[in-house]
Parts: structure tokens; C-alpha cells; sequence
């Protein structure tokens, strides 16, 4: 296919496709209400970071100073954070959706995380001291689904939730009450009927799954959704069809990672606080998934989608045409914090058919040489740190193994490995750039017959 064929392939045939999937509104209301999570678990994470430290006598320093239990203290704001994850997320979701319908957002939320709630058993599993066998409490809300793996659930019930309180707003089956009485107090009577709605169905659910063998919504969607989407989302395949679909998305100019991001966040994040939870409970220990969130942030995408952070370097520091240079000088520090919008749209990367081809090909060979270099034990994992994905090159990979030298390392090589893969294309492009030049400064100093 001809260069011309295939930017008129890429705009007539996959613009339209990909342009309705990034505006679809619960992909975006999921992938907002995730991003709400963000803040805490980078705060919970610098806890989890300092309770583990890895510094030769710094458990007994801390020990000495603050007391035997200092680490179980100190990690308090870590299980705020973590533990409820999916908590956030219901009312994250339920929020920016009802945002997209014109609709109360605050009682769209509230009415989530209620339903949320509803749907969770109030029982865990405790074995007590001396005993042998474990046994059922009542009236306890468990912790371990209210956090990742109840996320799926919350996103769940979020649109079910929001679904039905909107229709039934814009039916105008409502409580509605006089001019005079304040704002507040009217939405909440408005609220009323939508949210007695949401209740019952969610109730009614409730009830007839306990009669099945499944027994609650959070067992069908961990045997049936979360089991098999975290297969394939833990899997190498799974990772390269991911960051393939990212950066195709990319190429026509949509957001490929928000896209994508939408569907798979959840997977990806439970992945990395199962790392946390091992990490936590043993830092020198296994950790059980490569693929988490931090796997592409910190070792994939150095520089932003495409890793492009060796395509800016290549511009600075060895461009010959004058555009090339100043677009990487614009671009390097954006770059050194993982932000890229300058280089793919104006370099540009979008609809160029020689630089979409390493744009797109970088990122997967950075998968297959990360997950084989972690999987192998040559590389530390993840440690289920939620390290800020601006963080720059080097320190992320430190941070992000729980101060493991390895990830620096792995970092480095995967660097160089994009400057290799880059570089002749950049040479073509580079060259064509300076040719250009030439013809443009020729024209200007012709002298008129």
C-alpha cells in the first residue's frame, strides 16, 4: 500500500471507528471515575515507600526511635487508600457519567456507592486463635471488596445505577417542590423516587443471586469477567495487543491510552495492588504479575506513548534540519516528564506513515524484552508502588521495584533499545526535513527573470 493509500485508509476507515469508541460515554465516565483515584493511592504509595525503605539497619533505626509496631502504623494511610479503591470508584463513575447526562452528579454518586454496598455481604471469613478452621462473621463489611477486587462491581452497578436515575429524571417521575425552597433540599426530593428505584432493583438482585450457587454479584463477575479479562490482561499476548491497539489509536490522532485505558484500567490496577499486598506482606518475597499499570508506565512508555523520549533526544542532539531541532527543544522537557502531545502532533507522528511504523513497534519490543527480563527474575517486578506516571526516567524505575537497582537498569537498556529502533527512521525523516529547507531557502533567494 502506497504512503497516500494508507493515511486515506487510516482517515476513511479506522478515524470514524476509533473516534466513536473514545467519545462513548461510559468509557469515559469509567476512565475519569478511575483517575479520581489517583491522588490517593500516589499518597498511600509514598507511605508504602518509606515503610520499606531499603537501606541496610533502617528497620531497627526506625524501630529504635518510633517503637516495635512502627511499620503497621506508618502503613494506616496505605490501607485508606487502597482498601478502598472500588469505593471511589463507584461514586467516581456514577459522578462523571451522570456529568455527561445533565443530571444531579452528587446524587448520582450517592445513590451508587449505596448500591454498591448494597450488593457486597456483610461477612467475612475469621479464623481466631487456636482454632483450626475459619468461621463466618455477620455484619462486617469486607474490606478486600471494597477495594480492587471489587472494582469491576463498582463500575458495574455505577452505570446500572446511573442508568436508571436518569431515565427516570428525564421522565419527570419525580418529587418536585416549590419555587421557594432551596436548591439542596429540592435535588434531594428529586433524588427520592430515582434512588428508591435503584435500591429495589439492586436489592432484587441481591436476593435472587443469594438463591443461586453463585450467591452475590461479586462472585459472577470474579468467575466470569475478572478471571478471564485478568488472563489475558497478565499475559504477554494480552500486553502487545493492548499496546498495539494504543498506538494504531494514536496514529489517527485519538488518545489510544484513554481509549484503551477505559477497558483495561481495572484489570491493570488490580494487577498492581495484588503487587502491593505481596509486597506488603513480604518485600523480598515473589511478586505474582508483571503486567500492572507501572509495567507500561515506567518501562514502556518512556516519554509518553510510543516511548518517544529517544526519538526527542535523537532530535536534539543529532538533527540536522533546522524544524527537527526545534521541535526537540521544545519538546525535551515535556519529554523527560513522559508528556509527548508536542512530538506526535508536531513533528508529526499522527497519519505520518514512516513514523507511525517505530512509533508503533518500539513499545511492543519494550514489552516482550520487559516481561521476559521480569518474568525470568533478572529484573525486580512491580512492587504494586503507585508511582506518578510524570515521574522521570530512572527514578520511576527505582521507585516503582521498591528500590531495586534492576529497574533502573532495565530502563537504561530499553532506552538505548528505542534509539536503536528510531534512528533510521528518524534519519529518513530528518533528511527529507533538510531537503525541504534547501528548496524553500532556493525559492526565496531566486531572482526573478
Amino acid at each position: 500500500m502506497r504512503m497516500g493509500g494508507f493515511v486515506s485508509f487510516m482517515e476513511n476507515r479506522m478515524m470514524p471507528i476509533a473516534g466513536k469508541m473514545a467519545e462513548q460515554k461510559h468509557l469515559q465516565a469509567i476512565r475519569d471515575g478511575i483517575i479520581l483515584t489517583l491522588p490517593l493511592l500516589i499518597i498511600g504509595s509514598i507511605f508504602l515507600i518509606i515503610g520499606f525503605i531499603p537501606i541496610p539497619g533502617y528497620d531497627e533505626f526506625m524501630g529504635g526511635i518510633f517503637g516495635e509496631k512502627w511499620r503497621t502504623k506508618l502503613l494506616y494511610p496505605v490501607g485508606a487508600t487502597f482498601d478502598v479503591m472500588g469505593l471511589i470508584v463507584s461514586f467516581g463513575v456514577a459522578y462523571r457519567l451522570a456529568e455527561k447526562y445533565k443530571v444531579d452528579p452528587l446524587s448520582a454518586g450517592a445513590i451508587s456507592v449505596a448500591s454498591f454496598l448494597l450488593a457486597t455481604p456483610y461477612k467475612i471469613m475469621f479464623t481466631p486463635e487456636g482454632a483450626s478452621a475459619a468461621q463466618e462473621v455477620g455484619g462486617v463489611i469486607p474490606l478486600t471488596l471494597m477495594g480492587s477486587q471489587g472494582l469491576f462491581v463498582a463500575m458495574i452497578l455505577a452505570i446500572l445505577s446511573t442508568e436508571i436515575y436518569r431515565k427516570i429524571i428525564q421522565m419527570k417521575i419525580v418529587i418536585s417542590m416549590p419555587p421557594g425552597v432551596p436548591p439542596a433540599v429540592s435535588r434531594s426530593f428529586v433524588a427520592l423516587i430515582p434512588a428508591g428505584a435503584v435500591l429495589v432493583v439492586v436489592w432484587l438482585i441481591r436476593i435472587l443471586l443469594e438463591n443461586t450457587s453463585f450467591e452475590s454479584i461479586h462472585n459472577i463477575v470474579k468467575d466470569l469477567l475478572v478471571g478471564p479479562l485478568s488472563v489475558v490482561g497478565s499475559s504477554l499476548i494480552g500486553a502487545i495487543i493492548c499496546v498495539l491497539l494504543i498506538h494504531v489509536l494514536w496514529a489517527v490522532g485519538l488518545h489510544g491510552a484513554a481509549v484503551v485505558g477505559g477497558i483495561m484500567s481495572p484489570i491493570w490496577l488490580t494487577l498492581m495492588d495484588q503487587n502491593r499486598a505481596a509486597f506488603q506482606a513480604n518485600p523480598n518475597g515473589e511478586l505474582p504479575n508483571v503486567v500492572t499499570t507501572q509495567f507500561f508506565d515506567m518501562w514502556v512508555y518512556a516519554g509518553g506513548s510510543g516511548a518517544t523520549l529517544a526519538l526527542v533526544f535523537l532530535m536534539v542532539f543529532m538533527a540536522r534540519s533546522k524544524q527537527m531541532k526545534n521541535i526537540g527543544r521544545l519538546s525535551i522537557g515535556p519529554g523527560l516528564f513522559n508528556i509527548n502531545e508536542p512530538v506526535i502532533f508536531g513533528m508529526p507522528i499522527v497519519m505520518n506513515p514512516l513514523l507511525i511504523i517505530p512509533f508503533v513497534l518500539t513499545p511492543v519490543i519494550l514489552v516482550i524484552i520487559s516481561y521476559f527480563a521480569m518474568s525470568l527474575g533478572w529484573v525486580a517486578k512491580p512492587s504494586g508502588v503507585s508511582v506518578p506516571w510524570t515521574t522521570p526516567l530512572l527514578v520511576s524505575g527505582y521507585l516503582a521495584t521498591g528500590g531495586k537497582v534492576s529497574g533502573m537498569v532495565l530502563q537504561a537498556v530499553n532506552f538505548i533499545i528505542s534509539l536503536a529502533i528510531y534512528y533510521p527512521f528518524f534519519r529518513l525523516w530528518d533528511k527529507q526535513k533538510v531537503s525541504e529547507e534547501k528548496a524553500g531557502t532556493a525559492s526565496d533567494t531566486a531572482v526573478p527573470m
